[in-house]
């Protein structure tokens, strides 16, 4: 964990060092997360060519990604070549300092530079390195490639993503198993942090993209182990609940709503002004409204479209009928609680002005996370952390740029 002489009210994490040698999003992630709440973030980028991350999605006047501008925030970017003895020495002069690395190369690619774990352990015995890859370390697949839509596929949520009868769909974004395994990574590497303040020990966490989708998928492994039930595509509605769906508005929006129990429906019904169906023993339980999903859908969805959306909102609140908006992005932007929580963030940036993002998730109450900067240029910092951190001079540095190192 952080030396407390270094700590201070910046954030939780300061004093913390992560050295992000990873690219586009998942073990990135992690570290960006890390940055928002007072860790010092190096990323390592390969010189002239960087991260493809800043390459992938619209580009903005300064010339890297909104991808990039958004997910690399608060971190000092600098340049160098792991390939290059040069390059290899000086990261391990950095693993010295170094509390946590996060990388995501495909297994076996840093032991064949000199630079696996327990190489890196050995430098430094109480480092923690967060190891992302498509399958995993170990295993058959774990030296095949993967990225995002592989991870959502492989994990079982592409399969149930779509309607019945239509192919898989991407579920959301391609992307959402990089998050979820930025998400899940930075938990272990918290925990890991403390056994090693513990004990003096570090350790690596091994985490393949499919495996943090697997583990989200609720009753799905149980339910097919003890009854064979294969759960299949069903489009916006969901298993076990009824009415639970996304429903059609008189003004062309659309609504969520979700009936999770008997009281609920009831509650619904009378909205609807249809007190008979959860009275009469038709749909009263929610086995009868399974059995009959497609009728029961019908029936909402008529009484959702002759509704505005803002008006369905209103009814099913005085009726304490969950129900919200299917927001989509524009929606976001204008919606008063996104406004009120602060959901979106503005921060003032030297290259990207007040350039709209997500704002921090989670709050803490008493060290809260901040956005210092969006990504930073190509080996932006290389003069700050290799003088400071190193003690390397100028002439120094000019010549690793003249090799090519940095």
């Amino acid at each position: 964990m952080p030396n407390t002489d270094s700590y201070s009210l910046d954030g939780p994490l300061q004093g913390l060092r992560v050295l992000d040698i990873a690219t586009y999003v998942a073990s990135p992630f992690c570290a960006t997360l890390m940055a928002e709440f007072g860790a010092e973030v190096i990323k390592v980028e390969l010189p002239s060519v960087g991260d493809p991350c800043r390459k992938l999605g619209t580009v903005d006047d300064c010339g890297d990604t909104l991808v990039w501008l958004s997910e690399a925030r608060n971190k000092k970017s600098i340049t160098l070549d792991l390939k290059k003895k040069e390059g290899a020495d000086l990261f391990k002069r950095l693993v010295k300092t170094t509390d946590v690395i996060t990388e995501n190369f495909q297994p076996g690619t840093l032991e064949n530079w000199g630079l696996g774990w327990k190489t890196l352990h050995k430098i430094n015995p109480k480092m923690v390195m967060l190891r992302v890859s498509g399958y995993g370390q170990t295993g058959p697949y774990s030296s095949k490639p993967g990225f995002g839509r592989i991870g959502n596929a492989f994990g079982g949520i592409s399969f149930l993503a779509g309607e019945p009868n239509g192919a898989p769909a991407t579920p959301g974004s391609a992307t959402l198993a990089d998050y979820l395994t930025g998400i899940f990574g930075g938990f272990g590497v918290m925990a890991a942090l403390k056994h090693a303040d513990a004990t003096g020990i570090g350790q690596f966490i091994d985490i393949g993209l499919y495996e943090p989708i697997f583990r989200i998928l609720d009753e799905i492994a149980p339910a097919y182990d003890k009854h064979g039930y294969i759960r299949q595509r069903m489009g916006a509605a969901t298993v076990n609940v009824c009415p639970h769906s996304h429903y059609p508005t008189k003004d062309g929006r659309w609504v969520a709503i979700a009936c999770t129990n008997d009281k609920i429906f009831a509650r619904l019904a009378r909205a609807m002004g249809r007190n008979e169906l959860a009275t009469s023993g038709k749909y009263g339980s929610i086995h009868q409204r399974e059995n009959d999903r497609e009728n029961v859908d019908k029936i909402v969805t008529g009484w959702t479209l002759q509704h505005s959306q803002k008006d369905l909102i209103t009814l099913c609140d005085a009726a304490e009928v969950p129900c919200g908006i299917v927001a989509s992005i524009d929606e976001i932007f204008e919606n008063e609680h996104y406004t009120a929580r602060g959901n979106i963030a503005r921060p003032k940036d030297e290259r990207a002005d007040r350039l709209a993002v997500p704002n921090i998730v989670p709050r803490l109450s008493e060290t809260p996370g901040s956005i210092k900067w969006l990504g930073p240029a190509l080996g932006q910092h290389n003069a700050e952390v290799y003088k400071e951190i190193l003690g390397l001079t100028q002439a120094d540095l000019e010549l690793l740029r003249q090799k090519k190192v940095i």
